[in-house]
This record gives C-alpha cells, structure tokens and sequence, in this order.
C-alpha cells in the first residue's frame, strides 16, 4: 500500500466511480491523507471519454478494485468493505444506489458511524431530482451562470469550475467533513445531499450581498467586478496575449495609472463613475494593446493588482508557482498539487491514477473482507 500523509490519514473512503465532481471530491480527501477505494464497473478499465485510466488525474491518490454490483455476492463485499469504512462517496441518479442495493438505508444499518456523501446535479429530491444535466444545467438554474459574461452577448460559460468541481466536488468534501465532526461527538453517521445547483448558488452570496444593497443588477456586465468597468478587466496586449487588472482600491489604482501612463489624464479620475467606464475601457485597451503581455507584467510587478493571464502551458514556467511548488508534474502530467496547505501535516499525492481493479486482492486483505 502507498504511504499516506495529511490530516486525514487514518480515515477511509469508498468511492463509487463516477465522472467529474465525485472523482473529485475522492481526489481532495486522498491528496489530505485518506485512503480512497474506488469500485468501478466491469469494463471500466478501457478508455472512457477519450481517458487513458493511467492520466485521468481526478483518480489519483486511491486505489481500484473492480465489482459487478448486479451479482448480490459481489454487493456483499461492497457492503463489508462499507462496513470498515467512514465515508462513502455515490455520484449516481437518486435510486440509483438504492436499486443496485448498496443505497445509504443499507450501508448505515451495516456501519452506523458511515457518512454517506450523495454527489448529485439537482439533488435528491425535487421536480428535477430524476433529470439528466450538466454543469452548464446546474449553474443555469441556479442563477451564476446569468451574471458571467459581457452585457451585449450571451452569458459566458466558465468551464465546469462552478458547478462541477466548485459546486460539486469541493462541496461534498466539505458536507463530508462537517459531517465527519459530527459524528465524533454524536458516534452517529448521516446522508450528506450535496446538489451542485446549490453549491453554485451559495457561490452567489456575494452578488446577492451586493444585490441586497442595491448595488448589483440583473443587467449581465453592468457591475464594476462583471466587466463593466475599466479597472477591473481583461484586455489584449499586442502580442495576442492578455492581462487582467483588478486595480479597484485607490492606491492600486494609482499605481494601475501611472503604469499605463495616464496619472495626469483628468478622464481616469472618474473611477467610480459607471457613465465613463465605455470611454476609459476603450482608451486603456488601446494603451494595453501597445506592449506585450510580459513587457506589461514587468511593469506592473509591484503592488498594482495586474497579472498576466496563463495559458495552461504556461504554469509550470510562472517563478511564483515554481516557488510555491503550486504545480507538480507525475509520470509526465502536469497537474496540481494538493492544497491547501498544512504546517505539520502536509498532504501528498500517494500515487498516480489506477487502472480500475489493478488493486483488488490487496484492497480485500488489507480491509478484512474475504
């Protein structure tokens, strides 16, 4: 068995396989030091959406075995290996675990103690609960998607960053956790329901702040902070790069003044004027658009709140990151590393992707199940 370190060391996990915000959840509590068992499918080990098992990075740090959860012996040994467990992760349909018979009922009458994280799109229960979707579902419904994007185009989509893995996985580790704390004082397990319609939606709690005070719209790109204004922005530099400025404060708006050249220009003290920001974004565009992205980077490498925008090619390269150690590459992926960070307890990745079963008689001998 790898070694395990981080905080969680000493906790277990079994993972029903899933795609995206379970995988990732699973990958969070193993970088911390839980030891993650992954049951997959039959056939499973062959290339899913395009994925190479071995670089599907969301699996690493836990180890696979495969079972047939539509043969009872075979759920019986999901079901001891729940028994030794903490914490399951199912990522499917509601019903769906309950059909296949290891559903939370069942697994918290073999292990009381268990908490039972549910990764799911709209919940468990609902007019929607049975639908299909995706993240672009989800976060729509839930209202984030409306806000992102410019005011004269449809809203923007931001990869799965906020619902699947913000939303979703993020959130369930975080429900298992609180869940996990509980159980020491109460020695009593519970269902975690983690929707990734409502994990977007208490991502909006700052645009609802903003709202309730009357300083945010409806009106996509009509915000200071939604590319409404000049000063907090992306923009295009000659070299068909770009650069973000999030200038918003006044002294970082000064020092975002005089790099671009602009202190004395009576037009740039209108900063909080919504009426001037179409003129001055045009104005500052054009200025960005002179120089390169990195000649601006070195320009604005003190307090300004300007950073070059990377392209994931980039990272590895970026001196902070390498600093920081914020990117490792394993077995020639790059990726990131485990986070957050821990003064005694560090995490680790404990090892890279399994192929689905490669780990099974170990798993078995080493949980106790025949």
């Amino acid at each position: 068995m790898s070694e395990r370190q981080g905080p969680l060391q000493g906790l277990r996990v079994v993972e029903f396989a899933g795609l995206g915000p379970g995988p990732f959840c699973g990958m969070l509590l193993a970088d911390l030091g839980a030891q993650v068992v992954q049951i997959d499918r039959p056939g499973s080990s062959t290339a899913h959406y395009g994925l190479d098992p071995r670089r599907n990075l969301l699996h690493r740090g836990r180890r696979a075995i495969i079972l047939d959860l539509r043969q009872a012996e075979q759920v019986e040994t999901a079901l001891r290996l729940v028994e030794k467990a903490d914490v399951v992760i199912e990522p499917n349909r509601p019903g769906v675990a309950e059909k296949l018979g290891v559903g939370p009922d069942t697994c918290l009458a073999r292990n009381p103690r268990l908490v039972y994280g549910r990764m799911t799109g709209w919940g468990q229960d609902g007019p929607r609960a049975h639908h299909a979707g995706h993240d672009i579902n989800y976060i729509a419904l839930s209202g984030a998607l409306h806000t992102i994007g410019p005011a004269d185009d449809v809203p923007a989509i931001p990869n799965n960053f906020v619902g699947d893995m913000g939303g979703g996985g993020l959130f369930l580790a975080f429900g298992i956790l609180a869940a996990i704390y509980e159980a020491q004082r109460s020695g009593q397990g519970q269902v975690v329901d983690a929707a990734m319609i409502e994990g977007a939606a208490l991502q909006l709690m700052g645009s609802l702040t903003m709202k309730a005070n009357g300083l945010f719209t409806d009106r996509r790109g009509s915000h200071f902070s939604d590319g409404a204004s000049h000063f907090y922005q992306a923009y295009r530099t000659r070299d068909d790069k770009y650069l973000s400025v999030g200038a918003i404060e006044p002294q970082f708006y000064r020092a975002f003044r005089e790099g671009l050249g602009v202190a004395d220009d009576p037009a740039f003290d209108r900063q909080m004027d919504p009426a001037a920001w179409p003129d001055l974004k045009v104005r500052t565009a054009a200025i960005i658009a002179t120089r390169t992205r990195d000649e601006w980077a070195e320009i604005f490498s003190g307090e300004s709140c300007v950073a070059p925008i990377l392209s994931t090619g980039e990272l590895a390269d970026d001196p902070h990151l390498a600093a920081r150690g914020s990117f490792v590459t394993l077995d020639g992926c790059l990726q990131a590393a485990p986070g957050p960070r821990f003064s005694r307890t560090p995490g680790a990745i404990a090892n890279p992707p399994p192929v689905p079963g490669q780990d099974s008689e170990d798993i078995l001998r080493e949980w106790g199940v025949a």
